[in-house]
């Protein structure tokens, strides 16, 4: 699943991105690592926030209201 976007990358080509990965963001590399995590975090916590409440949506309108209309 790892190579899903990119399956004509294999391992000399992979190298050769992450050491140009390297080269551009250097002793940042890390902080940019840390920085996309959290991203992709929240990201997962919005999504399933949205998830939650079309699931409350679909099991509120299942439950229909058994109400009598007494005059």
């Amino acid at each position: 699943m790892l190579y899903a976007f990119f399956p004509s990358l294999h391992g000399p080509e992979l190298l050769i991105v992450g050491f140009v990965a390297l080269l551009m963001f250097g002793n940042r590399l890390p902080s940019v690592m840390r920085s996309l995590g959290k991203s992709v975090t929240e990201f997962k916590k919005g999504i399933s926030g949205i998830e939650d409440e079309i699931n409350q949506v679909g099991t509120s309108t299942d439950q229909k209201p058994n109400s009598t209309h007494t005059p």
